[in-house]
C-alpha cells in the first residue's frame, strides 16, 4: 500500500473521530452525561452506536474466519442477531429497561439490577464479573484489528496493538459514553458503506451470486478428512446432527452469541440513553438493516473465500492462512480486492474495533468507579468520573497484555466465551427483573452465582477447547477434561449454565419471601412511555 495515501486517509479519519470526541467532551458535564448520555440521544446515533458496539472486528475478522472454516451454516447467527439482538432486544427488553432505568435513576446495567432487587451485592458482584471477564472480549477485538494492520501494512503486531489501544483510550477516558456513542455513529456509517461494497465485490469477483454459491457447493469433496470425521459435510450444508462439528457450530457459535446479546452490559445501557419509546421504535429498522449487512457480509465473504483461494492458489482458506482463521478475512482482502478497497476496509476495521472497544472500556470503567468502588464505599464520593477514568485506563492495559499472550484463532472463541458468560450470569436475573414481579432478591443472587460459577466450571473442567488449553483440569485430575464421553466436551457452557441459572432463579424466588411493595413500586408502578 502507498504509505502516503494511507497516512492521509487515516489522518482524515482520526481527525474526524477526534473532532466528534471533542464535541462529546464539551457536552459532558455530569455523571449522567458521562454514563447514560443525558438520556436524550437521537435514535440514529443510538441505533448505530448499538449496532457498531455489537458488531466488531470479532464479527468481521473472527466470525468471518469461522465462516471460512464452517461454511454457510453460520448464517443462522445472522437470523438470531436480528431476531433476538435487535427486534426482541429493542421492542421487549429495551422499552422496559429504559422506563424502569429512568424511574429508578439507574446509570449502569449492574445498578439497574441492583435497584430492581434492592441488593448492593448484585451491583458490586456484577461489576466484578464485568471488569474481570470483559478484558478477554476487548483483547480479541484488538487482535482482530491488529491482525489486519499487520497483514496490510506489514506492521509489527505489537505496535499495531499499542496504537489502537492508545487512540481509543484517550477519547473514552475524556468523553464518556457521549464520546463513545457519537464516534460510534460515525464509525458505524463507515462500516456500513465498506461492508456493502465488499459484499457486491466478492459476488462480482466470483461470477455472480449463483455461480459463487454453486462453486462452493461443488467443493464439498475437498472437506478435510479431520473435519469429516467430526461431522462436517461441506460449506453449504449443515454438519451431521449431534456430531462434534454440529455442537461446536450450534452451541458455541450460534447460540452463544445469538442469545448472549440480550444480556450484554455495554448494549443494555444504550436503552437508557434515549428519551422515550418512540426513539427505540425508530431505531429498530436502522439497527436491523445495519446488523444484517454487517453480519451477512462477513459470514458470506468468509465462506466464499474458499472458492477464491482454491481457484487462485489451489488451497482452502484455512490452509492459505496456515490454520489461523483470524487471518482469513485480512488475507482475502489483500489478495482479492483492489488496492483502493484496502484503504477503505482498513477504515472499516478501525471503525469496527474502535466502536466496540470504546464501549467495552467505558463499561469496565463504570463497573470500577460506580458499581464496585461507590457501592462498597456505601456513599457517593463525588469522584465517580475520576475513578471511572482510572478504571478505563486499567482496562486498556489489561486488554493489551491479554492481546499479547493469547494464541491464534482466538477472536471468535473469546467473543463466544464472554457472550455466553454474560447470558448465563445476567440473563435470568434480567428477564425476571423486567417481566416477573414475584422474582426475589435471593432468587436473583442465586441465579447470578449459579450462572457465573457454572460457566467458569464448565470452561475450566469440561469444554475441551478451553479446559485443555488452560490446563487446570489436567493439573488437578490428570485428565484434560472431567467428562470424556461425547458430546459433552464440545457442548458450550451456555447450554448447561443458562437453563440451570433460570431454574435456580425461579425456584429460589418461589421459596423465599416476595419483595416489599415499595421496592416493586419504585420500578414497576405507573411507568409511562416517556
Amino acid at each position: 500500500m502507498n504509505i502516503l495515501i494511507l497516512s492521509v486517509v487515516v489522518l482524515i479519519y482520526l481527525l474526524m473521530v477526534g473532532y466528534v470526541g471533542y464535541v462529546a467532551w464539551k457536552r459532558t458535564s455530569s455523571s449522567e452525561d458521562y454514563m447514560v448520555a443525558g438520556r436524550n440521544t437521537h435514535p440514529y446515533i443510538m441505533a448505530l452506536s448499538y449496532g457498531a458496539t455489537f458488531i466488531s472486528t470479532a464479527a468481521i475478522v473472527g466470525f468471518g474466519g469461522v465462516a471460512g472454516q464452517f461454511g454457510m451454516g453460520i448464517l443462522w447467527l445472522v437470523f438470531l442477531n436480528i431476531l433476538i439482538g435487535i427486534f426482541i432486544a429493542f421492542v421487549f427488553f429495551g422499552k422496559r429497561t429504559r422506563r424502569m432505568g429512568k424511574k429508578m435513576g439507574a446509570l449502569t446495567f449492574p445498578e439497574f439490577l441492583s435497584k430492581r432487587f434492592d441488593s448492593k451485592f448484585i451491583q458490586y458482584f456484577s461489576g466484578i464479573v464485568i471488569f474481570g471477564a470483559m478484558p478477554l472480549y476487548a483483547s480479541v477485538v484488538l487482535i482482530g484489528a491488529a491482525r489486519f494492520m499487520e497483514t496490510t501494512l506489514a506492521m509489527n503486531f505489537d505496535i499495531a496493538l499499542l496504537i489502537m489501544a492508545a487512540i481509543i483510550g484517550v477519547y473514552v477516558i475524556f468523553g464518556g459514553i457521549k464520546g463513545v456513542m457519537y464516534t460510534d455513529a460515525l464509525q458505524g456509517t463507515i462500516m456500513f458503506v465498506g461492508m456493502l461494497i465488499l459484499l457486491g465485490t466478492i459476488y462480482w469477483t466470483l461470477g455472480g451470486v449463483s455461480a459463487a454459491h454453486q462453486a462452493l457447493t461443488n467443493m464439498a469433496y475437498l472437506t478435510p478428512q479431520s473435519v469429516v470425521a467430526q461431522g462436517g459435510t461441506g460449506w453449504t450444508s449443515f454438519p451431521v446432527l449431534g456430531s462434534a462439528w454440529w455442537w461446536t457450530l450450534v452451541s458455541s457459535v450460534i447460540l452463544g452469541v445469538g442469545i448472549g446479546a440480550l444480556a450484554q452490559p455495554q448494549l443494555a445501557v444504550r436503552f437508557m440513553t434515549v428519551e422515550s419509546d418512540k426513539e427505540l421504535n425508530r431505531a429498530v429498522l436502522i439497527g436491523g438493516v445495519f446488523i444484517f449487512v454487517m453480519t451477512f457480509t462477513a459470514y458470506v465473504v468468509g465462506a466464499l473465500s474458499n472458492v477464491y483461494f482454491f481457484q487462485h492458489f489451489g488451497q482452502l482458506a484455512v490452509q492459505a492462512v496456515n490454520g489461523n482463521v483470524d487471518s482469513i478475512i485480512p488475507l482475502f482482502i489483500n489478495k482479492a480486492m483492489p488496492e483502493w478497497f484496502s484503504y477503505l476496509f482498513m477504515l472499516t476495521l478501525l471503525a469496527a474495533a474502535m466502536s466496540t472497544i470504546s464501549a467495552q472500556f467505558h463499561v469496565q470503567g463504570t463497573a470500577v468507579g460506580h458499581d464496585i468502588y461507590e457501592t462498597l464505599r456505601g456513599k457517593k464520593s463525588g469522584k465517580t468520573v475520576s475513578i471511572t477514568r482510572i478504571g478505563i485506563l486499567i482496562s486498556v492495559i489489561i486488554a493489551v497484555i491479554l492481546a499479547y499472550i493469547l494464541p491464534g484463532s482466538v477472536v471468535a472463541q473469546g467473543t463466544s466465551i464472554f457472550f455466553g458468560l454474560c447470558a448465563s450470569a445476567f440473563l435470568p436475573m434480567f428477564v425476571c427483573a423486567l417481566f416477573w414481579k414475584r422474582a426475589t432478591k435471593e432468587g436473583a443472587i442465586a441465579g447470578l452465582l449459579t450462572g457465573t460459577f457454572m460457566s467458569l466450571f464448565w470452561l475450566l473442567f469440561v469444554h475441551q477447547k478451553e479446559a485443555a488449553g488452560i490446563g487446570l483440569c489436567k493439573l488437578i485430575t490428570g485428565s484434560s477434561v472431567l467428562i470424556t464421553t461425547m458430546p459433552w466436551p464440545v457442548i458450550d457452557p451456555i447450554v448447561v449454565a443458562l437453563p440451570l441459572a433460570f431454574v435456580v432463579t425461579i425456584v429460589v424466588s418461589l421459596l423465599t419471601k416476595p419483595a416489599e411493595d415499595e421496592v416493586l413500586d419504585s420500578s414497576f408502578e405507573k411507568i409511562s412511555s416517556n
